[in-house]
């Protein structure tokens, strides 16, 4: 190609700037088409896009690949890759009625046999308990795949939704083991991965066979960008600095101190959803003094959930008084249990475990200090509300020294158990969160408060393994929430709302976002303005 341009310039001259033109369109055209997205900051670092074995994703995954069914933002569930299915009235026994044509990236048919292969591949992960219920997978026909469960699942259609059950190509992913999801991965979703270098970026490419866009888009396929950049940037305002230059075209994440500067920026919209994220500080409930239930009711208590919602995020979100964000219904727990700042309740606390306040302010037993370890990560949000939480614990008389880690290396760290404090957030809609943060069986991270309790476990299987309808599900879960907030092995903080910043002289977004965030089926509708 490179040759025949070459001998087409040395035509003529009225050849050259005819040519020179015609290229001159074609590339601005080609950039046209080209978008660069910015990660959320709690989706940097990401190892992986193998869904099956991951514990942490991002945004490009539901690019690369499709689920059976599609949440919708007001939790309704709606076909993607399954047109249809059916639930016997007893629960026991799913039937999913696939889409007709799909194909995998590698051109593979997708079928019910790549179902039933899938669902095996989570045996033995750390996201095994998504098809603990599902006994096994029968291939009826080439488009109808029964699901014969153990026990009923009232969660299975939220499970089958989440990106962590994307659907791989069963020979790519059989034959590349551990690499893939690292050097390859291959689904049948709307865009295929180009290239992907950890904590850096990930380029994907459209899928231009693709025609089975879900019930959540207009645009069933392909996708109108043709190319997307999503960049790692795990420092937030120079994240914003780029989408106000120009560097790229949509932050997927925006803090909320920053909405007032980006909203003056003539180029720049905002766009605000329901927040799927809560703010937390975990304690390690394994780490003197922290083995102490009294020491961590009192440092739970000292936390003033008010104050930062106004300092910090100017009032935009809401307090955070339990573990789950407040549009479900698990997080509707006993009032009594509701976590909100007390600081009578500390020191009272905190006298009764013997730690008496030094004539300095930091309270002592036994000849040392209050002094502890709490850790955060390095883009500037964490770091301002982490300061915000360590003046919080000096006020009650506790000396915390933050240190701060790389946003991509950090949860290597909670491994080593050496934390006592934290200061992170989760997103996920579902309260089995709380079986993913305290279960005992994930101690270390994600499990960073080491919480390992017996009457915690056993309604952790009940909530998660014994809910026959959504109601007892529900009651389960609420129970289990209730215990877990009773034993104080974290402290919630905030609940934000999501903020998305785009360049809207750049992108043209849909009237109206389906789905519970910016995701595959938004990104569907979404075009690049020529």
């Amino acid at each position: 190609m490179k040759y025949q341009l070459r001998k087409a310039f040395l035509i003529s001259g009225t050849a050259l700037m005819t040519l020179a033109g015609a290229a001159f369109g074609a590339a601005g055209s080609a950039w046209s088409q080209e978008a660069t997205f910015v990660f959320n900051t709690n989706e940097v670092g990401a190892p992986t896009y193998n869904p099956v074995k991951a514990s942490m994703l991002n945004a490009a995954t539901g690019l690369i690949y499709d689920t059976l069914v599609v949440q919708d933002a007001d939790q309704s569930f709606h076909p993607s890759l399954a047109a249809s299915w059916d639930e016997a009235p007893d629960g026991m026994q799913w039937v999913f009625h696939l889409k007709k044509g799909v194909k995998f990236h590698d051109g593979e048919p997708f079928n019910a046999q790549a179902v039933a292969d899938w669902i095996q591949t989570y045996i033995g992960t750390d996201n095994q308990y998504m098809v603990d219920a599902i006994e096994k997978v029968e291939a009826v026909d080439d488009l109808t795949a029964k699901f014969v469960m153990k026990h009923p699942e009232p969660n299975l259609l939220f499970n089958l939704s989440s990106t962590f059950m994307g659907i791989p190509a069963p020979k790519a992913y059989k034959d590349l083991g551990d690499n893939f999801g690292v050097t390859q991965a291959i689904g049948t979703g709307p865009f295929k991965l180009e290239s992907f270098a950890v904590g850096q970026e990930t380029v994907l490419v459209r899928n231009d066979d693709y025609t089975w866009g879900s019930d959540l888009s207009e645009n069933k396929g392909p996708a109108k960008i043709e190319k997307i950049t999503f960049r790692e940037i795990p420092e937030e305002s120079t994240a914003f600095l780029e989408l106000k230059t120009g560097g790229v075209d949509m932050l997927l994440g925006v803090p909320t101190d920053f909405i007032g500067e980006l909203k003056k920026e003539p180029n720049v919209a905002v766009l605000t959803l329901p927040g799927l994220d809560v703010a937390y500080m975990p304690i390690n409930v394994t780490s003197a003094p922290f083995d102490d239930i009294k020491v961590r009711e009192a440092t739970a208590f000292a936390i003033n959930q008010k104050e930062i919602l106004a300092n910090i995020y100017g009032g935009v979100g809401s307090e955070a008084h339990n573990f789950l964000i407040s549009a479900l219904p698990e997080s509707k727990v006993d009032p009594k249990l509701e976590i909100s700042y007390d600081p009578d309740r500390s020191a009272k606390l905190f006298d009764e475990a013997g730690w008496k306040m030094g004539a300095n302010g930091i309270r002592e037993k036994d000849g040392k200090p209050l002094k502890v370890k709490l850790w955060t990560q390095s883009d500037s949000e964490f770091k301002r509300l982490t300061e915000a939480v360590q003046a919080q614990l000096k006020a009650v008389g506790m000396d915390a020294e933050i240190t701060v880690f790389d946003s991509s290396a950090i949860k290597d760290q909670y491994k080593k158990n050496e934390h006592q404090l934290a200061v992170r957030s989760y997103n996920w809609n579902n309260a089995d969160i709380i079986d993913w943060f305290f279960s005992g069986q994930r101690l270390g991270y994600p499990n960073i408060s080491m919480f390992n309790d017996p009457k915690a476990e056993e309604l952790n299987k009940k909530a998660m393994t014994e809910s026959k309808t959504v109601e007892e599900r529900v009651a389960n879960f609420k129970a289990y929430h209730e215990y877990v907030l009773s034993q104080f092995p974290f402290a919630p903080i905030y609940q934000p709302v999501q903020n998305i910043g785009y360049n809207k002289e750049r992108l043209k977004l849909p009237e109206a976002i389906r789905g519970t965030q910016i995701a595959s089926p938004s990104i569907m509708d979404m075009e690049v303005i020529e």
